[in-house]
């Protein structure tokens, strides 16, 4: 298999932490989406990473799909119940925590803009679901180990990239101090040699 991604991107980042607790083996293909001749569009019609080309050619795409193909590739380390009420929570886990990543990637793309074309309304509309999502994670999240359960799961990735993220491309927003339960939280998920080697970075 191979693995159409870049190291910034956190959906990307939720994939090859499931690889690697996984155990499946995957070639890593960084790309630029933005090149008018990346290999993505030729997978992807929407041009959009993680990607990932199976063994037969097929291509699938959007992070939830590729950790659901994954969870059910390997019988090691399941990481999404198998439970419909306990499986619902996780996704939904995952959904927030996607859905406040994708408000700070709509912040991030503004900020690229050509000063005078850049909304300072339209940014803290974004910022304002940024800050509200991460109010719930962390309110779901409370004190305990781990986000759904006893045990580690795809929510923990999905929380985990999301912060990640934010630390890396956000410093501005002090979610460590004004939600310190996350931020152990986090802090915990990065000892684990899956998260520690996906950190984000420019190539």
């Amino acid at each position: 298999m191979r693995l159409l991604g870049s190291l910034t991107s956190p959906f990307t980042r939720k994939v090859r932490i499931m690889l690697v607790e996984k155990r499946i083996d995957c070639e890593l293909e960084l790309v630029d989406v933005n090149a008018p001749d990346n290999p993505v569009l030729a997978r992807n019609p929407l041009s959009k990473i993680p990607t990932l080309v199976l063994d037969d050619g097929t291509s699938l795409f959007d992070s939830r799909v590729i950790v659901e193909f994954l969870d059910n590739a390997s019988p090691i380390a399941r990481l999404i119940p198998a439970d419909k009420r306990a499986r619902v929570a996780v996704r939904r886990w995952e959904a927030l925590a996607d859905g406040v990543l994708d408000a700070g990637l709509l912040v991030r793309y503004e900020s690229l803009r050509p000063k005078k074309e850049q909304s300072a309304t339209w940014t803290e509309r974004q910022l304002g679901k940024m800050r509200r999502g991460i109010e719930m994670l962390a309110s779901d999240l409370g004190s305990r180990n781990w986000c759904y359960g006893e045990r580690y799961s795809l929510a923990d990735i999905a929380l985990g990239c999301t912060l990640g993220w934010v630390a890396f491309r956000l410093p501005q927003m002090d979610w460590r101090t004004e939600h310190p339960d996350l931020a152990r939280h986090f802090d915990r998920l990065m000892t684990r040699p899956a998260f520690a080697e996906s950190v984000p970075r420019e190539k």
